[in-house]
């Protein structure tokens, strides 16, 4: 009999500890993938909401209004075309042709889906439409449209501008872009997918900017890397190809600060090599390169690092962000943003609150941390480098005088494409105006040619933000 009461005791403990990890999962699950639920087409249940009630207002951190409903109950948006070109992949559009606008992606407040269940009741009751909750976003549309106004015209792209201390997205362009309130047969067909949201969905080797991982790994298990000379003479010799820095430069003797600084290939490819796969493989996890990152606010495809068990040309490549390297503009917002927080990497915020009828908050700005790659020293060393880069290396385009800006460029090559990918990561090193970007443009040229200059008109209209 004892025996039975404590196989029943341990039973039963079984079947409450599975119900506790079963309530767990679930409010883990409600928490970070509640908005996916919600988006989905597939859910009747938003549908059959849509008609019944009026959706919440859309608006910028400013509390301009981006998406409204008016008395026919259509859909309008921002009276400037430029703003609502510029905030189109962030709010979304009627149709819902940008997958994860907010206009679908946060459906659970504009729809009230979190109005109390009595007020819910009243209104069916009654007859009445429920009003949706009004949701306040972070981004600046007025920054956004003179964001916009900078980037090469005529080409795909993304521009990331995100506070590195509360994760909040001040801007989120991608290129080409379009106008919801004129969406053409053209549009809907432009093999250049102008509602594909490049910021948050474009994978891709990020070139020479990914050397700011490189550097991480180094300064965590070369000892002395800091005092050490290095040797580029120019090339790598690889059975099938060669490693070249750009324009056939020879540095010779350098130190790893003039490496980085000039975005040395020989050197850092040698780096890779020395550091070898799993050393570099690890510092690439600990800032969330292979992850599948679970957001609240948006959803931001995974990254990737190369497969192991590979050749030294491989490992060479990955050193200076080539080779099978994918990682969205996003994501390297969020490198960069980790450098500037002092090796603090946050989770990118879109909403800053959801607003009821009565105005009763809803919903609130949370920042949360993702994950510390670097300790502060380490990050304090990477912001130097890059502050060097930008005064004196390839990133002197996007230098704002008399402010102290920090990045690195980025050049990546792609099958296909007659020219590089250009790409710049910085941020400004100010408490008070704390932002990092990201630039991205596809097939122009050099990251220092092309993405930089942007760059340095995207912290000028920032310095005029504040």
């Amino acid at each position: 009999m004892k025996r039975l009461r404590q196989t029943i005791r341990k039973v039963v403990l079984m079947i409450v500890g599975l119900l506790l990890l079963l309530i767990v999962f679930g409010a883990v699950s409600v928490t970070t993938q509640g908005n996916r639920w919600f988006s989905s087409a597939a859910n009747t249940y938003l549908r059959d909401r849509k008609t019944a009630a009026i959706p919440g207002s859309i608006l910028d951190r400013r509390g301009v209004v981006l998406a409204s409903t008016d008395d026919e109950g259509r859909r309008t948006y921002h009276p400037d075309e430029k703003v609502r070109k510029a905030c189109v992949h962030v709010v979304g559009d009627r149709e819902n042709n940008v997958g994860f606008g907010a206009e679908s992606f946060m459906a659970n407040y504009l729809y009230g889906f979190n109005t109390p269940y009595i007020r819910q009741v009243v209104a069916m009751l009654r007859g009445e439409k429920l009003l949706g909750n009004h949701v306040m976003l972070s981004i600046d549309g007025e920054v956004s449209a003179k964001i916009a106004n900078v980037f090469p015209q005529g080409k795909k792209g993304a521009v990331v501008v995100m506070n590195y201390q509360t994760g909040e997205i001040i801007a989120l362009l991608s290129f080409p872009n379009f106008d919801p309130d004129n969406i053409t047969y053209t549009i809907k067909n432009d093999p250049a997918r102008p509602f594909w949201n490049n910021a948050t969905r474009w994978l891709s080797a990020p070139g020479s900017t990914f050397k700011v991982v490189t550097l991480a790994s180094t300064l965590r298990n070369m000892k002395g890397c800091q005092e050490r000379l290095f040797k580029c003479t120019g090339v790598i010799d690889f059975k099938s190809n060669q490693m070249r820095d750009a324009n056939q430069v020879v540095h010779g003797v350098i130190t790893l600060r003039d490496a980085f600084k000039e975005s040395c290939n020989v050197t850092f490819g040698n780096l890779a090599l020395e550091l070898g796969d799993r050393k570099l493989k690890r510092t690439a996890k600990a800032f969330g390169i292979g992850d599948h990152f679970l957001f609240s606010d948006l959803v931001v495809e995974n990254s990737s690092y190369p497969k192991n068990a590979r050749t030294n040309k491989q490992l060479a490549w990955t050193g200076v962000g080539q080779d099978a390297l994918a990682l969205t503009p996003m994501h390297m917002c969020m490198i960069a943003s980790a450098v500037a927080n002092d090796g603090v990497m946050m989770e990118p915020k879109l909403l800053l609150k959801a607003v009821d009828e009565n105005g009763k908050v809803r919903a609130d700005l949370e920042p949360h941390t993702v994950k510390k790659p670097l300790s502060k020293e380490e990050a304090d060393i990477i912001s130097d480098f890059m502050r060097e880069a930008i005064l004196s290396g390839t990133g002197m385009k996007a230098n704002v005088p008399g402010q102290r800006i920090c990045g690195k460029t980025g050049s990546a090559q792609v099958d296909g494409q007659a020219e590089t990918n250009a790409w710049f990561i910085g941020f400004i090193d100010e408490e008070s105006i704390p932002y990092a970007i990201c630039v991205a443009v596809m097939d122009v040229g050099g990251g220092g040619l092309v993405a930089a200059p942007v760059a340095g008109e995207i912290f000028k209209i920032l310095f005029d933000f504040q």
